[in-house]
Protein backbone atom coordinates (compact mmCIF):
# COMPACT_ATOMS: atom_id res chain seq x y z
CA UNK A 1 0.00 0.00 0.00
CA UNK A 2 1.61 3.81 -0.88
CA UNK A 3 0.40 4.81 2.44
CA UNK A 4 2.29 2.81 3.82
CA UNK A 5 5.43 2.85 1.56
CA UNK A 6 8.59 4.59 3.07
CA UNK A 7 9.67 7.64 0.52
CA UNK A 8 13.14 7.85 -0.29
CA UNK A 9 12.78 11.61 -0.28
CA UNK A 10 12.60 11.75 3.85
CA UNK A 11 14.90 8.79 4.55
CA UNK A 12 16.98 11.24 6.44
CA UNK A 13 14.28 13.38 7.55
CA UNK A 14 15.79 13.06 10.99
CA UNK A 15 18.74 14.61 9.87
CA UNK A 16 17.13 18.20 8.64
CA UNK A 17 17.37 21.20 10.16
CA UNK A 18 14.12 22.70 11.54
CA UNK A 19 12.98 24.47 9.18
CA UNK A 20 13.28 22.27 5.90
CA UNK A 21 11.37 19.74 7.79
CA UNK A 22 8.51 22.10 7.45
CA UNK A 23 9.22 23.26 4.74
CA UNK A 24 8.64 19.82 2.89
CA UNK A 25 5.98 19.36 5.30
CA UNK A 26 3.86 22.39 4.52
CA UNK A 27 5.05 21.31 0.99
CA UNK A 28 3.20 17.67 1.82
CA UNK A 29 0.00 18.61 2.77
CA UNK A 30 -0.50 20.96 -0.09
CA UNK A 31 -0.12 18.18 -2.34
CA UNK A 32 -2.33 16.00 -0.26
CA UNK A 33 -5.16 18.92 -0.54
CA UNK A 34 -4.02 18.78 -3.98
CA UNK A 35 -5.11 14.81 -4.47
CA UNK A 36 -8.37 16.03 -3.68
CA UNK A 37 -9.65 17.02 -7.33
CA UNK A 38 -9.16 14.41 -9.42
CA UNK A 39 -11.38 12.60 -6.91
CA UNK A 40 -14.48 15.67 -7.67
CA UNK A 41 -16.02 13.88 -10.14
CA UNK A 42 -16.53 10.42 -7.35
CA UNK A 43 -17.25 13.67 -5.05
CA UNK A 44 -19.87 15.21 -6.70
CA UNK A 45 -21.81 11.80 -7.68
CA UNK A 46 -21.95 10.53 -4.11
CA UNK A 47 -23.51 13.95 -3.40
CA UNK A 48 -25.94 13.83 -5.79
CA UNK A 49 -26.86 10.37 -4.49
CA UNK A 50 -26.74 11.37 -0.53
CA UNK A 51 -29.36 13.99 -1.49
CA UNK A 52 -31.41 11.64 -3.31
CA UNK A 53 -31.68 10.46 0.02
CA UNK A 54 -31.69 12.68 2.92
CA UNK A 55 -34.34 15.08 1.76
CA UNK A 56 -36.10 12.37 2.56
CA UNK A 57 -35.84 10.34 5.62
CA UNK A 58 -32.75 8.67 5.67
CA UNK A 59 -29.96 8.96 8.03
CA UNK A 60 -26.45 9.93 7.48
CA UNK A 61 -24.13 7.74 9.11
CA UNK A 62 -19.60 8.20 9.53
CA UNK A 63 -17.62 4.94 10.34
CA UNK A 64 -14.41 4.49 11.17
CA UNK A 65 -11.32 3.42 13.01
CA UNK A 66 -8.40 5.71 14.49
CA UNK A 67 -7.12 8.87 12.75
CA UNK A 68 -9.78 8.53 10.10
CA UNK A 69 -12.77 7.57 12.11
CA UNK A 70 -12.00 11.01 14.49
CA UNK A 71 -11.85 12.96 11.26
CA UNK A 72 -15.54 10.96 10.30
CA UNK A 73 -16.85 12.27 13.36
CA UNK A 74 -15.73 15.11 13.30
CA UNK A 75 -17.26 15.84 9.94
CA UNK A 76 -20.70 14.59 11.09
CA UNK A 77 -20.82 16.35 14.59
CA UNK A 78 -20.23 19.85 12.88
CA UNK A 79 -23.54 19.04 10.29
CA UNK A 80 -25.62 20.08 13.66
CA UNK A 81 -24.74 23.42 14.93
CA UNK A 82 -23.40 24.63 11.61
CA UNK A 83 -26.67 23.31 9.49
CA UNK A 84 -28.98 22.48 12.05
CA UNK A 85 -28.93 18.25 10.85
CA UNK A 86 -31.20 16.38 13.00
CA UNK A 87 -29.54 14.41 15.79
CA UNK A 88 -32.04 11.61 15.26
CA UNK A 89 -30.53 11.29 11.96
CA UNK A 90 -27.18 11.69 12.39
CA UNK A 91 -25.30 7.69 13.48
CA UNK A 92 -21.13 7.70 14.00
CA UNK A 93 -19.93 4.78 14.41
CA UNK A 94 -16.66 4.60 15.83
CA UNK A 95 -14.43 1.28 16.20
CA UNK A 96 -13.69 1.35 20.03
CA UNK A 97 -16.83 3.84 20.41
CA UNK A 98 -16.88 7.66 22.44
CA UNK A 99 -13.53 6.39 24.65
CA UNK A 100 -11.49 5.82 21.15
CA UNK A 101 -12.22 9.52 20.09
CA UNK A 102 -9.44 10.76 23.30
CA UNK A 103 -7.34 7.73 23.45
CA UNK A 104 -5.88 4.86 20.84
CA UNK A 105 -7.89 1.75 20.26
CA UNK A 106 -5.93 0.43 17.73
CA UNK A 107 -7.36 -3.31 18.07
CA UNK A 108 -11.07 -2.33 18.28
CA UNK A 109 -10.10 -1.91 14.16
CA UNK A 110 -10.48 -5.66 13.75
CA UNK A 111 -13.54 -6.53 15.52
CA UNK A 112 -15.16 -7.53 12.76
CA UNK A 113 -18.24 -9.21 14.55
CA UNK A 114 -19.04 -5.69 16.68
CA UNK A 115 -19.17 -3.83 13.27
CA UNK A 116 -22.03 -5.81 11.89
CA UNK A 117 -23.54 -5.85 15.59
CA UNK A 118 -24.10 -2.12 15.68
CA UNK A 119 -25.57 -1.56 11.93
CA UNK A 120 -28.16 -4.66 12.48
CA UNK A 121 -28.92 -2.71 16.46
CA UNK A 122 -29.10 0.46 14.73
CA UNK A 123 -31.25 -1.08 11.85
CA UNK A 124 -29.68 0.38 8.84
CA UNK A 125 -32.10 0.58 6.01
CA UNK A 126 -32.26 1.37 2.33
CA UNK A 127 -32.94 5.18 2.99
CA UNK A 128 -29.70 5.64 5.20
CA UNK A 129 -26.10 6.62 3.40
CA UNK A 130 -22.94 5.49 4.56
CA UNK A 131 -20.13 7.15 4.55
CA UNK A 132 -16.51 4.84 5.32
CA UNK A 133 -13.25 6.07 6.09
CA UNK A 134 -10.40 4.13 6.24
CA UNK A 135 -6.63 5.19 4.35
CA UNK A 136 -5.46 1.71 4.11
CA UNK A 137 -9.09 0.78 2.71
CA UNK A 138 -8.65 -2.90 4.19
CA UNK A 139 -9.53 -1.70 7.99
CA UNK A 140 -11.71 -4.85 9.26
CA UNK A 141 -14.37 -2.69 11.28
CA UNK A 142 -15.08 -0.30 8.36
CA UNK A 143 -14.92 -2.58 5.59
CA UNK A 144 -17.34 -4.50 7.89
CA UNK A 145 -19.75 -1.95 8.79
CA UNK A 146 -20.25 -0.78 4.99
CA UNK A 147 -20.90 -4.52 3.96
CA UNK A 148 -23.56 -5.21 6.08
CA UNK A 149 -24.85 -1.72 5.50
CA UNK A 150 -24.64 -2.59 1.78
CA UNK A 151 -26.23 -6.08 2.38
CA UNK A 152 -29.37 -3.89 4.14
CA UNK A 153 -29.90 -2.00 1.50
CA UNK A 154 -28.30 1.31 2.28
CA UNK A 155 -25.89 3.50 0.08
CA UNK A 156 -22.50 3.22 0.66
CA UNK A 157 -19.52 5.33 -0.05
CA UNK A 158 -16.16 4.54 0.46
CA UNK A 159 -13.25 6.95 1.07
CA UNK A 160 -9.66 5.26 1.18
CA UNK A 161 -5.84 6.33 -0.08
CA UNK A 162 -4.94 3.58 -1.71
CA UNK A 163 -6.32 2.06 -5.12
CA UNK A 164 -8.26 -1.65 -5.33
CA UNK A 165 -8.83 -2.26 -1.54
CA UNK A 166 -12.08 -3.66 -0.10
CA UNK A 167 -13.47 -0.55 1.32
CA UNK A 168 -13.07 1.21 -2.87
CA UNK A 169 -13.98 -2.10 -4.60
CA UNK A 170 -17.09 -2.71 -2.47
CA UNK A 171 -18.79 0.51 -1.98
CA UNK A 172 -21.58 2.04 -4.15
CA UNK A 173 -19.20 4.96 -4.75
CA UNK A 174 -15.72 4.47 -4.22
CA UNK A 175 -13.78 7.79 -3.69
CA UNK A 176 -9.78 7.70 -4.15
CA UNK A 177 -7.44 9.91 -2.80
CA UNK A 178 -4.17 9.16 -3.97
CA UNK A 179 -1.92 10.55 -1.69
CA UNK A 180 0.66 8.05 -1.78
CA UNK A 181 3.60 7.83 0.10
CA UNK A 182 4.08 9.89 3.58
CA UNK A 183 6.62 11.90 5.05
CA UNK A 184 7.02 9.32 8.10
CA UNK A 185 6.08 6.19 6.66
CA UNK A 186 2.37 4.38 7.62
CA UNK A 187 1.46 7.74 9.56
CA UNK A 188 -1.62 8.66 7.77
CA UNK A 189 -2.43 11.54 10.05
CA UNK A 190 -0.77 13.58 7.90
CA UNK A 191 -0.95 13.71 3.99
CA UNK A 192 -3.78 10.84 4.24
CA UNK A 193 -5.67 12.63 6.92
CA UNK A 194 -5.34 16.09 5.24
CA UNK A 195 -7.11 14.65 1.96
CA UNK A 196 -9.66 12.78 3.83
CA UNK A 197 -10.62 15.90 5.64
CA UNK A 198 -10.69 18.35 2.88
CA UNK A 199 -12.71 15.23 0.94
CA UNK A 200 -15.21 15.20 3.87
CA UNK A 201 -15.82 18.57 4.54
CA UNK A 202 -16.53 19.25 0.59
CA UNK A 203 -18.93 16.36 0.17
CA UNK A 204 -21.11 17.31 3.53
CA UNK A 205 -20.64 20.94 2.73
CA UNK A 206 -22.09 20.36 -1.08
CA UNK A 207 -24.77 17.96 0.77
CA UNK A 208 -26.29 20.71 3.03
CA UNK A 209 -26.37 23.38 -0.01
CA UNK A 210 -28.27 21.35 -1.92
CA UNK A 211 -30.41 20.41 0.49
CA UNK A 212 -31.59 24.43 1.11
CA UNK A 213 -29.29 24.34 4.47
CA UNK A 214 -27.52 27.44 3.21
CA UNK A 215 -28.95 30.47 1.51
CA UNK A 216 -26.93 33.40 -0.68
CA UNK A 217 -23.69 31.67 1.51
CA UNK A 218 -24.83 32.16 4.80
CA UNK A 219 -25.87 29.34 7.41
CA UNK A 220 -29.53 30.18 7.36
CA UNK A 221 -30.42 26.95 9.77
CA UNK A 222 -27.62 27.88 12.35
CA UNK A 223 -28.69 26.93 15.76
CA UNK A 224 -28.55 29.89 17.99
CA UNK A 225 -27.83 27.78 21.00
CA UNK A 226 -25.64 30.57 22.24
CA UNK A 227 -24.77 34.21 22.53
CA UNK A 228 -22.32 34.40 19.27
CA UNK A 229 -24.53 32.31 17.02
CA UNK A 230 -27.59 34.31 18.24
CA UNK A 231 -25.76 37.53 16.99
CA UNK A 232 -24.70 35.38 13.96
CA UNK A 233 -28.40 34.61 13.58
CA UNK A 234 -29.48 38.50 13.87
CA UNK A 235 -26.53 39.09 11.20
CA UNK A 236 -27.54 36.74 8.95
CA UNK A 237 -31.17 38.12 8.63
CA UNK A 238 -30.52 41.75 8.83
CA UNK A 239 -27.94 40.97 5.79
CA UNK A 240 -30.99 39.22 4.00
CA UNK A 241 -33.67 41.42 4.84
CA UNK A 242 -32.06 44.73 5.75
CA UNK A 243 -34.45 45.51 7.95
CA UNK A 244 -34.09 47.14 11.92
CA UNK A 245 -32.90 45.89 14.96
CA UNK A 246 -36.19 45.95 16.75
CA UNK A 247 -38.00 43.91 13.91
CA UNK A 248 -35.12 41.56 13.57
CA UNK A 249 -35.23 40.31 17.27
CA UNK A 250 -38.94 40.44 16.96
CA UNK A 251 -39.10 38.22 13.99
CA UNK A 252 -36.64 35.63 15.10
CA UNK A 253 -38.40 35.71 18.57
CA UNK A 254 -41.36 34.93 16.93
CA UNK A 255 -39.95 32.13 14.89
CA UNK A 256 -38.52 30.23 17.68
CA UNK A 257 -34.55 31.45 16.60
CA UNK A 258 -35.59 29.96 13.38
CA UNK A 259 -33.80 32.43 10.68
CA UNK A 260 -35.88 30.62 7.41
CA UNK A 261 -39.33 31.48 9.61
CA UNK A 262 -38.39 34.86 10.68
CA UNK A 263 -37.21 36.16 7.01
CA UNK A 264 -40.65 35.02 5.95
CA UNK A 265 -42.44 36.39 8.94
CA UNK A 266 -40.57 39.63 7.73
CA UNK A 267 -42.45 38.78 4.43
CA UNK A 268 -45.98 39.08 6.04
CA UNK A 269 -46.12 35.51 6.76
CA UNK A 270 -47.36 33.91 10.02
CA UNK A 271 -44.73 31.54 12.10
CA UNK A 272 -47.51 28.67 10.62
CA UNK A 273 -47.23 30.28 7.25
CA UNK A 274 -44.04 30.31 7.59
CA UNK A 275 -43.52 27.23 7.92
CA UNK A 276 -46.27 25.41 5.80
CA UNK A 277 -44.09 27.42 3.13
CA UNK A 278 -40.81 25.43 4.24
CA UNK A 279 -42.29 22.65 4.07
CA UNK A 280 -43.33 23.08 0.82
CA UNK A 281 -40.52 24.31 -0.75
CA UNK A 282 -38.03 21.31 1.21
CA UNK A 283 -36.54 23.63 3.13
CA UNK A 284 -35.15 26.21 0.32
CA UNK A 285 -35.90 29.30 1.72
CA UNK A 286 -35.70 31.32 -1.78
CA UNK A 287 -38.34 28.71 -2.97
CA UNK A 288 -40.52 29.45 0.04
CA UNK A 289 -39.61 33.37 -0.56
CA UNK A 290 -41.18 32.88 -4.19
CA UNK A 291 -44.00 31.44 -3.19
CA UNK A 292 -44.47 33.68 -0.43
CA UNK A 293 -44.51 36.52 -2.94
CA UNK A 294 -41.21 37.97 -1.23
CA UNK A 295 -37.77 38.78 -2.74
CA UNK A 296 -36.70 36.04 -4.16
CA UNK A 297 -34.74 34.77 -7.75
CA UNK A 298 -36.13 33.57 -10.79
CA UNK A 299 -37.49 30.23 -10.43
CA UNK A 300 -34.75 29.64 -13.71
CA UNK A 301 -31.70 30.65 -11.05
CA UNK A 302 -32.92 27.85 -8.33
CA UNK A 303 -30.37 25.06 -8.17
CA UNK A 304 -32.17 21.49 -9.06
CA UNK A 305 -31.04 17.70 -8.08
CA UNK A 306 -28.03 16.95 -10.86
CA UNK A 307 -30.07 15.31 -13.01
CA UNK A 308 -27.29 13.84 -15.42
CA UNK A 309 -25.74 12.20 -12.18
CA UNK A 310 -28.20 11.69 -9.95
CA UNK A 311 -29.26 7.89 -9.84
CA UNK A 312 -29.72 6.26 -6.51
CA UNK A 313 -26.70 3.50 -7.14
CA UNK A 314 -24.19 6.01 -9.33
CA UNK A 315 -22.13 3.78 -11.71
CA UNK A 316 -18.52 2.75 -9.82
CA UNK A 317 -15.58 5.44 -10.13
CA UNK A 318 -12.32 4.55 -9.38
CA UNK A 319 -10.98 1.24 -8.50
CA UNK A 320 -7.80 0.42 -9.77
Amino acid sequence: METERASPRFSDIDRWEPGDILDALIESQMAAVAAVRPALPAIRQAAAAMHMRLCGTGRLIYVGAGTSGRLAVQDGAELIPTFNWPQERLLLLMAGGKDALLRSAEGAEDEIDQAARLIRQHRIEAADVIIAVAASGTTPFTVACMRESKRRGAFTIGIANNRSTPLLIDADCPILLDTGPEPIAGSTRMKAGTAQRVALNLLSTLVMIRLGRVHEGLMVDVQAVNAKLVGRSQNILRRLSGRGEQELREALTRAGGNVKKAMLILQGCTPEKAAALLQEAGGRLRIALRLAGGPSEPASDIPTVDTDIASAVPDKVEKK
